[in-house]
């Protein structure tokens, strides 16, 4: 029997929209499946079986996140194919800094109208982001949520679940004098400090389809570039080098985000000259006339993820990451301090 409510239509949700959403995210769903995936769309929980072969003291590892006020980016752009990359990686990124690797993740979707093509291209974007990170997208939700929010309007967010032996878990503890600090580059501003560009660029009445040569891309190409997934190329690091601390550089930027790995009695010595700051970065500090000190404690700056290895694996890790279509290269060392960071 056909499952529908006139009563609950007529109150502003449409629960055959749900059903038709579900249909046509399936194929973005299968290309997320993996070994250890149990369970189909559609169930009340989302099964799991994990591989333990070869872990002698296996630790589940889990973050969750959202993609905040970039989404109205994708909204103006009226884009919404690469925003469930974002909310993807805020999540995995943040448990590959534990040397966890994602299995699976769930994404949750309000909305004020449910628009199933709509929601299946967000799907589109979180089973990419999946792919990306080689974890499966096992579940989610999508609200309909009439008279809380318009019906353009949508929020995305999601957890996930990975898993690491306890052995190999990155230990600060291990850091020491002398470690050096390696950036990963971002693919620029990612899924942090929005409500800044949004007001510095003015974005409700700025033309983001204007190319601009400085972006060599469109201003709103250039805000919806979706954050890096640095989780395959971490993993591989893990097996070339003895890696010490790793910050996922998301709000807050360095002087938050870097001593979050950084042990007391350390701290980390950050050459900005060294840093490569994307063009974006720049544009929008001249624009809005934002003081370097505030760059830096808002914005990735152009640096998605700070590895910190042991001195003598540096080169290896250098060479794994770039191995794995990551430029990475040194960005400072780690020295006796009770800061924690300091960009010199």
């Amino acid at each position: 029997m056909r499952s529908f409510s006139d009563s609950y239509r007529a109150a502003g949700v449409n629960i055959e929209a749900g059903y038709e959403g579900v249909k046509l995210m399936k194929k973005h769903v299968a290309r997320t499946m993996i070994p250890g995936v149990v369970s189909d769309l559609g169930g009340f929980g989302g099964l799991f079986a994990p591989d333990l072969t070869g872990m002698k003291n296996p630790v589940l590892v889990s973050g969750t996140d959202g993609v905040g006020t970039k989404l109205r980016i994708a909204m103006l752009m009226d884009k919404h194919d690469t925003i469930g990359i974002d909310c993807v990686a805020m999540c995995v990124n943040d448990i590959i800094c534990c040397g966890a690797k994602p299995l699976f993740f769930l994404d949750y979707i309000a909305i004020g109208k449910n628009d199933p093509e709509k929601v299946a291209t967000i799907v589109s974007g979180v089973a990419e982001g999946c792919v990306r990170s080689g974890c499966a997208l096992i579940g989610g939700e999508t609200a309909e949520h009439p008279g809380m929010m318009p019906a353009d309007d949508y929020d995305l967010a999601g957890f996930s679940v990975g898993i690491v032996d306890r052995e190999k878990v990155i230990d600060p503890a291990k850091m020491q004098a002398g470690d050096v600090i390696l950036a990963l580059p971002s693919s620029g501003i990612h899924s942090n400090g929005y409500s800044l560009v949004r007001k510095v660029f003015n974005v409700e009445r700025a033309n983001l389809h204007l190319h601009s040569d400085a972006l060599g891309c469109t201003l709103g190409e250039a805000l919806l570039e979706p954050t890096t997934i640095y989780v395959k190329p971490v993993l591989a690091a893990m097996e070339a080098a003895d890696i010490h601390g790793i910050s996922h550089i998301t709000g807050g930027g360095f002087y938050e985000n870097i001593p979050r790995a950084i042990p007391d009695g350390l701290c980390a010595k950050i050459n900005k000259s060294a840093i490569k700051v994307p063009p974006i970065f720049q544009m929008l500090q001249s624009t809005g006339n934002i003081p370097e000190r505030d760059m830096f404690n808002t914005y990735n700056m152009g640096v998605g993820m700070a590895v910190i290895v042991k001195a003598e694996d540096a080169d290896k890790a250098l060479a794994s990451f770039r191995a794995n279509g990551v430029d990475a290269y040194e960005l400072g060392e780690v020295v006796t301090g009770e800061q924690k960071i300091e960009l010199c």
